[in-house]
């Protein structure tokens, strides 16, 4: 299978194609190098350094290359500069996908999985499953769900599969790919600051209506998810399809709990302080994945918070060095 990834020096990019490699399969990387990492780009790829939405490039690298499904994860991630910069994240993350993913079908590409988030859904206070309605936060989410509107709006013209990520956290499994510890504000990487470097660390408000007053999160770790994108692609390949899916392990960790695990799995003294809350803050968010275990039989391999705590752990320890 040949697979085409956007945001391959990614976070998550860069893990999935990873795992595709391992399987046996090419990988075709499309990133700007804005966020990603060329370091984290595998050898085994090709790889173009090209805007998403420089219409010349990308039908130049779809007729030079024959492929059979894109992965797109390209898009800036970040909740609260996106509160700050919504104009930014509206023109990235939805118009310039909307671009590539028309330039894709007017290629005749029209196997797609997308990346999205379970921001989409805004606040819940139950599981969520994919019927729920979206009412997104920030102009991130909202961003997401509008590159998912347009997909469903095209579903006739394509074969389509949304997957809603929880929180993605650790790293491959052979430390060769993984997150960006010079940059993003997301709890696993802020946690790894404080145990490696010592730095203070910061839980945005401890009076939400949770069970200890921070913040609850549903979470999968990236060689899961790596997993997810490969049987879901060879699932794509056989049949017209469009789902969208919840990514998660279903049970979820407060930020205080997690904190502790840090401490525990890392045996060192962490300094933390509460501040106020932040705005667009989901207090609670859960998955529901029965749909997505039931179509694929996925198991997850490494859902315990001591492995997913370790892993980060280890990735941050090497690229310290």
């Amino acid at each position: 299978m040949k697979i085409l990834v956007t945001g391959g020096a990614g976070y998550i990019g860069s893990c999935v194609s990873q795992y595709l490699i391992d399987k046996g399969n090419k990988v075709i990387i499309i990133d700007n190098l804005s966020t990603g990492l060329k370091t984290n780009i595998p050898r085994k790829s090709k790889f173009y350094k090209c805007n998403i939405q420089d219409k010349k490039k990308i039908n130049k690298i779809l007729s030079k290359n024959k492929v059979d499904v894109v992965m797109h994860f390209a898009a800036y991630i970040d909740n609260t500069e996106s509160i700050l910069k919504p104009k930014k994240y509206f023109k990235n993350n939805y118009l310039n996908g909307k671009k590539f993913f028309s330039n894709c079908i007017d290629n005749g590409i029209k196997k797609i999985i997308y990346s999205s988030t379970a921001a989409v859904y805004g606040n819940k206070k139950k599981k969520v499953n994919e019927r729920d309605a979206m009412k997104p936060l920030t102009p991130y989410s909202s961003s997401k769900v509008l590159l998912e509107k347009y997909l469903e709006k095209n579903k006739e013209k394509l074969s389509c599969i949304i997957l809603r990520y929880f929180n993605v956290a650790g790293a491959d499994t052979h430390l060769r790919c993984g997150f960006d510890i010079n940059r993003g504000k997301n709890l696993f990487l802020n946690l790894c600051h404080s145990v490696i470097k010592k730095k203070k660390f910061k839980i945005y408000g401890k009076s939400h209506n949770t069970k200890d007053g921070t913040t609850v999160r549903d979470f999968i770790h990236v060689n899961d998810l790596s997993e997810i994108h490969y049987k879901l692609s060879k699932l794509i390949l056989k049949k017209k399809i469009f789902f969208k899916l919840n990514c998660g392990y279903g049970f979820g960790f407060s930020v205080l709990e997690i904190l502790h695990k840090f401490i525990s799995v890392s045996k060192k003294k962490i300094n933390y302080e509460f501040t106020k809350k932040r705005k667009g803050d989901i207090v609670v968010s859960i998955s529901n994945s029965s749909k997505l275990k039931k179509i694929i039989n996925w198991k997850p391999k490494h859902q315990s918070l001591n492995y997913l705590v370790q892993s980060s752990l280890n990735w941050y320890k090497k690229m310290s060095k």
